[in-house]
């Protein structure tokens, strides 16, 4: 179960309002790479987790964290919308605040939607969507995913350390960049963890037999670009990190094959074939008589 606490787990309160600013944390609460994102995907990976202990607990435990660290940021930006001015002070825009919001760069569904709070939503106002959630029930795939999350989301809340000099705003980035720290440090343990358990090796997934792949392009780099300088790296040439194989570079590919003839779909789809007009009419007519669906 769930209990709510009426306590944060850090306490900031911004110096002054900035309507602004608050549209800018909308990307840290509600994008991509949000809070709200890592919570949820915290969250279905702890519950399609396959067995109990460490792992699955792992998950409970800072999915939990996040959706307190939504909290923390929807209260932010709700204390940086209040007594904010809903537009510019130009007269020439003022007599509208509609335009008056748009033109000084501040989210105008804060004040019409939201009644000056926070919004499940980006920067840009685009609604937060299960699309960014990634639960595949294979830890290693997940771990990784997790990993990442938690460094595109410590790149974007330092970009915005740098985007205001608000004392009280900068505490509560303070402190999420080094929640952040922390985190990125435990999914790439975890994923040291699944190996030295023998549960998950590379290639994901380590449990698909290789052997049924093919494997003499298992390890090719095949370049497709005219910048020769990648053939320089360890992904080149080298043992490959899972083990299992040594790198080998090809400018290009190292086999091609023949495009197959062009596809010929019912012609009661209606899709342009090279048949004319009339045989499709006609070819459609018979399916029908003769009931093919």
């Amino acid at each position: 179960m769930f209990f709510h606490k009426q306590e944060l787990q850090h306490a900031s309160t911004p110096d002054k309002p900035d309507a602004v600013y608050a549209r800018k944390l909308q990307e840290v609460l509600g994008g991509q790479y949000g809070e709200i994102t890592v919570a949820m995907q915290y969250g279905f990976q702890s519950w399609n987790a396959h067995m109990p202990g460490k792992y699955r607990d792992l998950l409970f435990g800072i999915g939990a964290e996040e959706f307190g660290h939504v909290e923390m940021l929807a209260t932010m930006i709700a204390q940086l919308l209040k007594d904010a001015p809903i537009g510019a002070t130009d007269d020439a825009v003022q007599s509208d605040p509609t335009v008056a919001a748009i033109v000084g760069g501040t989210d105008v569904q804060h004040a019409i939607v939201a009644g000056a709070g926070a919004r499940p939503v980006d920067s840009n106002g685009n609604p937060w969507t299960a699309g960014y959630v990634t639960a595949s029930g294979n830890l290693m795939a997940d771990f990784h995913a997790n990993a990442n999350a938690e460094m595109q989301g410590r790149v974007q809340v330092a970009r915005l350390y740098h985007m205001t000099d608000d004392a009280g705003v900068r505490d509560l980035l303070a402190f999420l960049l080094a929640r952040d720290t922390m985190h990125q440090n435990q999914w790439l343990r975890a994923i040291e963890e699944l190996k030295a358990d023998g549960l998950e090796e590379l290639p994901v997934p380590s449990n698909f037999p290789q052997e049924k792949e093919h494997t003499e392009h298992s390890y090719e780099y095949l370049n497709f670009s005219d910048g020769a300088k990648a053939a320089d790296g360890p992904w080149a040439k080298g043992p490959t990190p899972d083990g299992n194989g040594e790198f080998s570079y090809h400018d290009g590919p190292t086999s091609s094959a023949p495009m197959p003839p062009p596809t010929r779909p019912d012609t009661r789809l209606y899709g342009t074939t090279a048949l004319p007009n009339v045989a499709e009419k006609a070819a459609g007519a018979a399916k029908d008589a003769l009931h093919r669906e």
